[in-house]
């Protein structure tokens, strides 16, 4: 059982809401416990701070700060004539600050290089089980409205949806930490404005532009901050050095690496390891802290891309960048390819770490998923697509996708 302090009564000063309380003891006992604790030691924007130096808040600052705005969601639900019950209010809240539990270090990058096979939705369900079976089962309905089969189905909408208190937070959070105004949204206005219609969430219409203006800042901080194209070099780095690590390690060559990251380069075996134990209990021990150590120490491995690329990250010697709407040539990419080949003394393969070209799309709104209502006073539910009088949000609905080539920046100035 993790160890239980008698003062339980604590309260956290966010810098974007400012005093955060912890609503009660089990939830205080959740923060406490090692799994969440890990949480102060992943960057929320992984290498955005490359860019925006500011962005080094973490999925600790981002749980916590969702917990904060689902307490005021529930508040303003029931101020509205709603019931949840204290215990549903609970679960919700244990759900939402659980959510990012299962996230690893530098996020989605090590979903697809070492950790393939396992979502982070997937690890945090898994969490909540584990977390659920050590605290007696007083996670059960938490781990239901995670799930989404709780029966009170707006409780899930409140944790995952396209209006929920995640993407409201690290919509706030992330604005304020890069500097970024443009993804600036009105938390208290949107929050205050929600209401409920046979269990589905919605939107007073008197809140509509409040929602108007949640889905721009959400385009713009995609293109500005998320995707931005110097972020997506480093993190296509990142995700290429991890692999080489892992193609090295498993061929038998000899790569520092703490015990539990070693364990993902080598044994780890994706869709055919599955949640065992011994995961679970390696990735609880993985941080920001395991890959960048591993990244100073790569920087003098004898393998040429592995030390160029671990070089390349940790002194911020970025590749270059184009990005561009229409598919990049095979004759450009080629001559590019066998330029890096030649220079570095490398074959067709290991050349490859070295020549990234991908596509990239923004979606700041999915008609496709559950949708963001707006309810008006005589009953009527309208998704928001077809609701807005003052921008085209049915133009935000349709996918933008673009292309980008990133390699040693010498390579695209003689290309």
């Amino acid at each position: 059982m993790p160890y239980l302090r008698q003062n339980k009564k604590k309260i956290f000063n966010d810098p974007v809401y400012g005093f955060i309380s912890i609503p009660d003891e089990l939830i205080f006992d959740l923060i406490e416990h090692p799994y969440f604790q890990r949480l102060r030691r992943i960057k929320q924007l992984g290498l955005t701070h490359l860019v925006y130096p500011g962005a080094l808040h973490t999925r600790f600052h981002h749980s916590l700060g969702a917990m904060f705005l689902m307490q005021h969601a529930i508040n303003v639900l029931r101020s509205k004539g709603h019931t949840i019950t204290n215990e549903e209010a609970q679960a919700a809240c244990i759900a939402i600050l659980l959510h990012d539990t299962g996230h690893g270090p530098y996020s989605h990058t090590l979903e697809q290089s070492i950790v393939r096979g396992l979502s982070h939705e997937q690890l945090s369900l898994r969490f909540i089980e584990e977390l659920n079976s050590q605290f007696g089962g007083k996670l059960s309905m938490a781990r239901d409205i995670f799930k989404g089969v709780y029966p009170k189905k707006v409780l899930h909408q409140l944790v995952s949806s396209q209006l929920d208190m995640d993407r409201i937070d690290y919509l706030k959070r992330d604005s304020f930490f890069t500097g970024v105004s443009e993804g600036a949204i009105n938390a208290e206005r949107l929050i205050t404005m929600l209401e409920v219609i046979d269990d589905e969430l919605a939107v007073e219409a008197k809140g509509i532009y409040s929602v108007e203006k949640f889905i721009i800042a959400r385009r713009l901080m995609y293109w500005q901050v998320y995707l931005h194209k110097t972020v997506l070099s480093a993190e296509f780095m990142l995700l290429n050095a991890l692999k080489r690590a892992r193609q090295l390690s498993r061929g038998g060559h000899q790569l520092f690496a703490t015990p539990s990251l070693a364990y993902f380069l080598s044994d780890f075996e994706g869709e055919n390891g599955g949640l065992d134990q011994e995961t679970m209990r390696n990735f609880a021990q993985l941080d920001d802290f395991d890959i960048f150590t591993a990244l100073k120490v790569w920087q003098h491995h004898p393998d040429k891309v592995l030390s160029y690329l671990s070089q390349s990250i940790v002194n911020r010697n970025l590749f270059g960048v184009i990005l561009q709407n229409d598919a990049f040539p095979e004759s450009k990419t080629g001559l590019i390819l066998q330029k890096i080949m030649k220079k570095f003394g490398l074959g067709a393969e290991e050349a490859g770490y070295l020549l990234i070209h991908n596509t990239t799309s923004n979606h700041a709104y999915h008609p496709g998923q559950a949708r963001i209502n707006i309810v008006y006073k005589d009953g009527r539910l309208v998704d928001i697509q077809q609701a807005s009088d003052q921008l085209n949000i049915s133009v935000l609905s349709v996918p933008v996708t673009k292309h980008f080539l990133c390699c040693p920046k010498q390579f695209l100035a003689e290309s």
